[in-house]
């Protein structure tokens, strides 16, 4: 026997079933496109990445925590051994390291020249530093009138002691007399000027350590 179609119902050719299925692959590809990337996969993906940079930092954070107690352990090192090597003014401020700074200068110039014979201080003027470095500086404009073994003995006890003092901008004028502080004249001598500076120690959370 040979069977007839059902009556009511038409054969789809294979063609066009393909071609339908073509096409409704195609709507949803544009609907995916117009509705669900844009407004679900997009934002979804942003979140992801929000996530992943998230974990990324926790994670640098979870490793710097875990070396603080050897960063500490580090820090109270060098902190012994700058302690060790009195490069820094102990002073806690850079008004209290001024006043040192004049203090050491008054000391230096007495040794040199005791009653101020053959040394005097003319002038001792704090300066306002401008530079803007990484450790705060202490300077005093300092003006002399010394014989020049007197003035090299000053100069050297400045720069030998402790802490570190420097001396820059040298100027030294030679004169025939000059007038000890008995008003007694003497020959020969010096006239000089000069800066006289040092460094004051950083303080924790200074602006030193900021810049580390």
């Amino acid at each position: 026997m040979t069977s007839s179609p059902t009556p009511g119902i038409t054969a789809i050719p294979t063609r066009e079933r393909w071609l339908a299925l073509g096409l409704l692959a195609a709507v949803l590809l544009v609907a995916y496109l117009l509705l669900l990337h844009p407004w679900w996969t997009v934002p979804m993906l942003d979140l992801q990445t929000r996530i992943d940079g998230l974990q990324e930092r926790d994670a640098r954070a979870r490793a710097t925590l875990a070396q603080a107690p050897e960063i500490r352990k580090r820090l109270a090192s060098v902190r012994e051994e700058a302690a060790r090597i009195p490069g820094f003014m102990r002073e806690a401020s850079t008004e209290l390291a001024t006043a040192s700074l004049i203090q050491r200068l008054e000391t230096a110039v007495q040794e040199a020249s005791p009653k101020n014979r053959s040394c005097a201080i003319q002038t001792r003027s704090p300066m306002t530093e401008p530079r803007k470095e990484r450790f705060a500086r202490a300077v005093v404009q300092v003006r002399l009138r010394c014989g020049t073994p007197e003035l090299a003995m000053v100069l050297h006890s400045l720069e030998s002691g402790s802490p570190r003092l420097f001396v820059d901008n040298l100027n030294a004028t030679a004169q025939r007399f000059y007038f000890t502080p008995d008003q007694a004249p003497s020959s020969g001598g010096l006239d000089v000027s000069f800066d006289l500076y040092g460094y004051v120690a950083p303080t924790a959370g200074g602006p030193a350590d900021a810049r580390r």
